[in-house]
């Protein structure tokens, strides 16, 4: 069996937080952020909300687009993000717009 590694994207309810993160368990994840499980960034700004995520079965491609989208700071992942959408080679994932 292999595992499928997901990189996701987090907001707050103001929306003006966006976290990256990597996982193994996107539905375990989410739900430790929902519920405060982990302590530090995310919990402080109660980022609990996920907008984005893409699968991908090699570990080495989800860690690389990980520290792509995470580059610049947040104008930047902005940007990464909707051109990901925009370019087709995803699907758009979101609960609600950014």
């Amino acid at each position: 069996m292999t595992k499928t590694f997901c990189v996701y994207m987090m907001t707050n309810r103001s929306r003006v937080v966006l976290y990256t993160g990597i996982t193994n368990s996107l539905v375990r994840r989410v739900w430790e952020h929902q519920n405060g499980d982990i302590e530090g960034f995310t919990k402080k700004y109660r980022v609990n909300r996920l907008v984005y995520y893409e699968n991908f079965d090699d570990p080495r491609h989800a860690f690389h687009a990980r520290k792509r989208s995470k580059a610049g700071g947040a104008p930047r992942k902005m940007r990464w993000w909707k051109r990901r959408i925009r370019s087709g080679r995803i699907y758009r994932r979101c609960f609600f717009s950014i």
